[in-house]
């Protein structure tokens, strides 16, 4: 297969190189399209306001048989623009392995799971991993996750998702062996306690961090709480936010006919 291979942690980043080089070593054939440094919590942003650059790189960390690329702007604009002048031909394209999980509401700001989108729009099977790790891990199995995703695809090579689904993998931080198994999963809820820190400059003025401390609702049958057990999370999601049920409550509710135009 020819893997389009993109993330929001920038092309230098570990877990990009692992999987690259995954696919490679199976027989795939990945190219590689990256942001020139990290891009994570921009969402699915888009640049439209200046000129976007893309050129090739070496990187011993992928080796001279991996096609490597690099832009100046966000995980949705390396889609894009890879995908149209580099690698049309995409049998797939996958977003990762991202350092750090992307769970429950993490979605919504992810640039990691929002390239993967991006590649759902244009109209190719795609995917998104992460690695459940964080900063105190004295070790990042990567290459469980890149493992990981090369048996996902050669899975889905012969059960393929529909188009307009990406699916949301999320990894738990240990080596192969030790994983579980597969858990297919909903979203699930996290939020972030103490979300804002306020603090002062030598100055005296107000300065904030926005960050906060994960706090999962572990529901079983959720990502969070699939990985929280040691299992591999993979979540279907989609691009049509439409909630159906409260759309056919308000039509039939008379909305429609709610407001009079003269």
């Amino acid at each position: 297969m020819i893997v389009f291979v993109t993330n929001d942690d920038g092309v230098h980043a570990p877990g990009i190189a692992a999987l690259a080089k995954a696919f490679k070593n199976a027989g795939h054939s990945p190219t590689v399209v990256a942001p020139d440094r990290e891009r994570s919590s921009v969402g699915h942003a888009i640049t439209l306001n200046r000129p976007l650059r893309l050129w090739s790189i070496e990187s011993d960390l992928y080796g001279p048989e991996i096609e490597v690329h690099t832009c100046d702007g966000t995980p949705s604009d390396c889609v894009v623009l890879g995908i149209d002048q580099l690698c049309p031909q995409a049998d797939l394209v996958v977003s990762g392995i991202n350092n750090g999980p992307n769970l429950g509401d993490d979605l919504t700001y992810s640039g990691t799971v929002s390239a993967a989108m991006e590649g759902s729009i244009l109209g190719y099977p795609s995917l998104a991993v992460s690695l459940n790790c964080s900063r105190e891990d004295s070790e990042k199995h990567y290459e469980s996750a890149a493992e990981i995703m090369v048996q996902l695809t050669d899975w889905l090579s012969q059960s393929p998702a529909p188009r307009e689904i990406v699916l949301n993998v999320n990894v738990p931080n240990l080596p192969l062996a030790l994983i579980k198994g597969i858990k297919v999963t909903h979203k699930g809820t996290r939020i972030y306690a103490d979300k804002v820190t306020k603090l002062q400059d030598p100055h005296g003025r107000n300065y904030y961090w926005v960050a906060g401390r994960p706090e999962d609702d572990l529901v079983e049958g959720s990502d969070v709480w699939a990985v929280a057990h040691g299992y591999v999370s993979v979540t279907p999601i989609h691009m049509d936010m439409t909630h159906y049920d409260t759309l056919e409550i308000m039509r039939s509710g008379g909305i429609e006919g709610a407001i009079k135009v003269e």
